[in-house]
């Protein structure tokens, strides 16, 4: 690794680093530059992994040797400062070991992600970039192949969203989908069923459906203020809800996306002990 000294917070070096904390900047800044921030040691391995180029990496000196444990190429740019010098370059102060600068892949298109699919999630309007990593987490975690996003849903590569999915953003694949919402129904031709999870009482109650592990089911999920909106419901085959109580209409996103995904993934049944 090229290990680089950082004295100067205004050191053009680290432009990249600068200001994360201002969401609207870095919406505008990350996409356009094709790059996005990879925040802790298995944040970064995750993404190299997944085939995503380092451009730089930005660390404080006790966390250098831990660093080299990582598959970090030999000519990447490591610039090494103070925690102080750290805090001030990015807005907040960092915890996690290491924040690196990373390359974006060219998204794919919706034929290559839900290919080999039998379970995916659709999101609509998502634009909370916490409530999207869980979403991703969850995902990955509860047997869905796949997630794809609205126009207008926030950026899965956004460090926040990122840091929260643990790196499932780099497991799961992922693309948007254009144009909103007639793409959808490019995926009832090609044999998927779509369900839009919703609070209203006339649909059907999750616990009382089945789905065989080889079907196409397609979950959708709105915003938690509107919900989904009424052009992507007429897109819809059927509607769903979490039945709820005690006078509760309905859940955060991302825990209502972990109970849906529990109910409806296909998860690998456990291994047997070793005896």
């Amino acid at each position: 690794m090229d290990l680089i000294r950082i004295k100067d917070a205004d050191d053009p070096r680290v432009d990249d680093y600068r200001d994360l904390t201002d969401t609207r900047l870095r919406r505008r800044k990350e996409p356009a530059e094709g790059l996005f921030m990879a925040e802790s040691h298995q944040v970064i391995s995750r993404a190299l992994r997944a085939g995503h180029a380092v451009r730089s990496v930005l660390t404080t000196p006790r966390w250098v040797t831990a660093l080299e444990g990582l598959p970090i190429p030999a000519h990447a740019q490591v610039f090494v400062a103070d925690e102080d010098l750290v805090q001030q370059v990015t807005g907040y102060r960092v915890h996690r070991g290491a924040l690196a600068a990373m390359s974006r892949l060219p998204l794919p298109s919706v034929e290559t992600v839900t290919g080999p699919a039998r379970r995916i999630l659709v999101l609509e309007g998502v634009v909370d970039h916490t409530n999207v990593g869980a979403v991703f987490r969850s995902a990955a975690g509860l047997g869905f192949d796949a997630v794809l996003v609205d126009p207008t849903c926030a950026d899965p590569l956004y460090r926040r969203s990122v840091r929260v999915s643990m790196g499932a953003v780099f497991a799961l694949p992922w693309t948007r989908v254009t144009p909103w919402p007639s793409g959808l129904r490019d995926l009832v031709e090609n044999g998927w069923e779509l369900l839009a999870l919703t609070p209203r009482a006339d649909a059907v109650a999750l616990p009382g459906l089945s789905f065989d592990p080889q079907q196409r089911v397609a979950l959708l999920l709105g915003s938690e203020g509107t919900g989904l909106t009424d052009a992507a419901l007429r897109q819809v085959e059927r509607h769903v809800r979490i039945p709820m109580s005690a006078g509760v209409d309905s859940l955060n996103v991302a825990a209502a996306v972990a109970i849906a995904c529990y109910a409806i993934g296909v998860v690998p049944p456990p291994k047997d002990p070793v005896k």
